[in-house]
């Protein structure tokens, strides 16, 4: 009876978990489905499953055209979230540890001011961080898209919560050893330390990958746009040509599914190990 009743219990969840991974899938159906039809297919009441004839032709067609630097918007977008990871993981890592291991009077203040940020809206700073970034003559060049968003106290938090949890026998055998705290956290502790890492690296690049508003109002010429201020013209065009708009939303998120797929096993392992529940 009650092996039944698992048996039962299993069953149902398989069956949940299906159905939700169905419904999450719909809109990666949807855009893979019409960015290969025709536009005829994609306004026509009568709906197939698949295109009877499925257009390659779309790939290359959003690539050349002219009104839509798509090329140059996906290096910019790899470029600026590629930098922005590294930058973020290392300044964040850096004032983790920093909280978590060297003694300082004042260290859990400056924690909890930095947690205090977290509560202080986007759009309280956004004005400030504008006239910041155009008196210094930033607008549409990389220092103004990536530097001021280096910063993220979430990844700070991570990183501290999962130093604090951190053994410190293998630091004070590196101290032994004649190692400070510089070189301890980079020869025992990062390297030890993969898990966080990659966690808090995919999520900082998942969100710059997808960052909006601020490159749009920093990038302003064409040559700054990012993939997602490059999409944004599809809603604005006069013409829209639906076929082109869900090609190059593929291709815009193409990269951050091969992410997350390499990657989701860290996302996890890291918030895991990281103390957040502490």
């Amino acid at each position: 009876m009650h092996d039944g009743l698992a048996r039962v219990g299993r069953a149902l969840r398989w069956v949940l978990l299906i159905a939700l991974a169905m419904v999450f899938l719909v809109p990666f159906y949807l855009l893979v489905r019409n960015g290969l039809a025709t536009e005829q297919e994609i306004t026509s009441p009568a709906w197939t499953f698949f295109p009877r004839e499925l257009q390659w032709s779309n790939l290359t067609e959003v690539f050349r055209d002219p009104a839509l630097p798509l090329a140059r918007s996906l290096l910019n977008s790899t470029v600026i979230a590629v930098s922005t990871t590294l930058g973020t993981v290392v300044l964040a890592s850096l004032a983790g540890y920093g909280l978590a291991r060297i003694p300082y009077r004042y260290a859990n203040v400056v924690f909890y001011a930095i947690l205090g940020t977290l509560m202080v809206p986007a759009a309280v700073t956004f004005v400030p961080s504008f006239v910041l970034v155009s008196s210094l003559g930033w607008i549409s060049t990389l220092r103004g898209l990536v530097i001021p968003t280096l910063f993220s106290a979430f990844a700070c938090f991570i990183f501290r919560q999962y130093f604090l949890g951190f053994p410190r026998e293998l630091e004070d055998a590196a101290r032994v050893d004649g190692l400070g705290y510089w070189r301890t956290y980079w020869r025992i502790v990062v390297p030890n330390a993969r898990p966080v890492f990659a966690a808090v690296g995919t999520i900082v690049f998942i969100g710059a990958w997808n960052a909006f508003l601020w490159p749009l109002v920093i990038g302003q010429d064409q040559e700054a746009w990012t993939v997602q201020v490059a999409l944004s013209t599809f809603t604005t065009a006069q013409n829209l040509i639906l076929h082109e708009l869900f090609v190059a939303a593929a291709v815009s998120i193409a990269p951050l599914v091969v992410v997350f797929l390499v990657l989701q096993r860290y996302i996890v392992a890291g918030v895991e190990r990281s103390g957040i529940d502490d």
